[in-house]
């Protein structure tokens, strides 16, 4: 059989290659990507991020856990009316509307509203262009530098690989002779400090992940924003994802829409 073997990348994490087999390499750059790399980097982001929240609805069309109820919190998500005659229509309500006793009051939008609210709240912002690309050039200083998290975590790496080795050489004298309580206590005081470092890593490694992944958000809105003229005067599928992060519609039919730079204004 083949034997793992953890080594070190350049990164300072840990990667297991299995011994024996034949090498593999990963060439970047070698011919021109099919969907742009900033692009595809942005979709990726955006499909970790719908993975979570309340009622999460994992549809395909573009409005899919974007619209938020502002009553309970679940995402919107859409109802076909009609769907046999030439009526036929397609609304979005929340999901929670009609489940338990309570019945959510915010209203249906159709794809028209939607559209109709993040235009407007967009051409707001764009009156305030340049201090908003300001602003978040500031933020992206001031909110996103993951240095000393990074630092901790490297830090934390040398001593888990450390106290594994520690492990790895109790466990081997343990198996050459009797064991006794003060031999038995040891490696449950390693183990125990190794499952510390351990769980202290993971929670480092989501912080830097949420935090670089937010910074790479920012990033995205930033250089659309930036592109676009004085005023929007039509919808555009590619302004709308690379601006908005959600809208929130409250019960009286006011919508909410939060841009991807953490502004929120009403539509």
């Amino acid at each position: 059989d083949n034997s793992l073997l953890a080594v070190r990348d350049i990164n300072h994490k840990y990667i297991v290659v299995e011994e024996g087999e034949i090498p593999q390499y990963y060439v970047e750059g070698n011919h021109e990507a099919i969907i742009p790399s900033e692009k595809f980097d942005m979709v990726q982001r955006e499909m970790a991020k719908r993975g979570k929240g309340k009622k999460y609805h994992s549809g395909v069309h573009p409005f899919s856990s974007k619209i938020r109820c502002g009553e309970c919190g679940s995402w919107y998500g859409s109802k076909v009316w009609h769907s046999t005659d030439k009526y036929r229509r397609i609304i979005w309500q929340c999901n929670h509307k009609f489940d338990g006793d309570k019945r959510c009051t915010t209203p249906h939008l159709t794809d028209e509203q939607v559209q109709d609210a993040f235009l407007s709240a967009a051409n707001k912002l764009l009156a305030t262009k340049d201090a908003v690309i300001a602003n978040g050039l500031e933020m992206m200083v001031l909110f996103f530098d993951t240095t000393e998290l990074e630092a901790e975590r490297d830090k934390l790496l040398d001593e888990a690989k450390i106290v594994a080795d520690a492990v790895q050489q109790n466990i081997y004298e343990n198996a050459h002779v009797a064991l006794d309580q003060k031999a038995t206590e040891k490696e449950d005081d390693l183990t125990a400090r190794y499952e510390t470092l351990k769980a202290r890593l993971d929670e480092l490694n989501e912080q830097i992940s949420q935090t670089q992944a937010q910074k790479a958000g920012v990033e995205d809105f930033l250089t659309a924003f930036e592109k676009m003229p004085e005023q929007l005067t039509e919808f555009s599928l590619d302004n709308f994802n690379a601006l908005t992060d959600y809208l929130t519609v409250n019960s009286e039919g006011n919508i909410d829409v939060t841009f991807r730079n953490g502004q929120t204004i009403k539509a």
